[in-house]
């Protein structure tokens, strides 16, 4: 069985450009032999955070946080497609993640950005880096940004035009580097518990 590893996308506006970029992550890890699965902040409709995953009496989280809690532990990886607003990271993104803190620990993580812009959602992708990095994920080095997300796929969802290049020419080692990283991880942990 390959690596299990959860994508997360953010986006709730209704002309969702990014879904293309993060539906066709999961395609191309699974054809690596991941188990790749797609974890949408929209289709999961978490509430504004009022109280974390874990402070709830155990087995009374609503039953949706109860299963992505458990999707989050059991997975060996995860890749957070983010779109840039305003120079920030995606509201409905942020608050999926900020539900969970311990459920992320000792995981790598890696970084796909993009915008409407030439920027490619460049300032997103710095501000999860220490995001993620704050929540107890490895965040690896490799990342991928894709500019004019509306011309870089086509209407079937395959990568177009010079983003869609640029995308397929930067994924091998973006994969990679998350493969090596999660190999580390899994390999560490079996060595030896994490100390918290």
């Amino acid at each position: 069985m390959g690596d299990r590893i959860l994508i997360f996308y953010g986006s709730y506006r209704s002309d969702r450009q990014g879904i293309r970029l993060a539906e066709w992550l999961v395609s191309a890890f699974a054809e690596r032999g991941a188990e790749a699965e797609l974890i949408d902040a929209k289709a999961l409709d978490l509430p504004m955070l009022d109280r974390m995953y874990k402070e709830y009496p155990k087995g009374e989280a609503p039953p949706a946080l109860e299963v992505l809690a458990e999707k989050i532990r059991t997975a060996d990886a995860f890749v957070f497609a983010t779109g840039e607003y305003n120079w920030g990271v995606q509201p409905g993104l942020k608050n999926l993640t900020d539900h969970f803190l311990e459920e992320w620990y000792w995981r790598p993580a890696a970084i796909v950005s993009y915008s409407a812009g030439r920027f490619a959602g460049a300032r997103a992708g710095l501000a999860w880096h220490g995001i993620l990095s704050e929540m107890g994920m490895v965040v690896v080095s490799s990342t991928i940004a894709v500019g004019g997300i509306s011309q870089a796929f086509d209407a079937a969802g395959e990568p177009a035009g010079d983003g869609g290049s640029a995308l397929i020419h930067a994924f091998p080692r973006f994969a990679d580097d998350l493969a090596w990283w999660t190999e580390a991880a899994r390999a560490q942990r079996e060595r030896r518990a994490p100390p918290y």
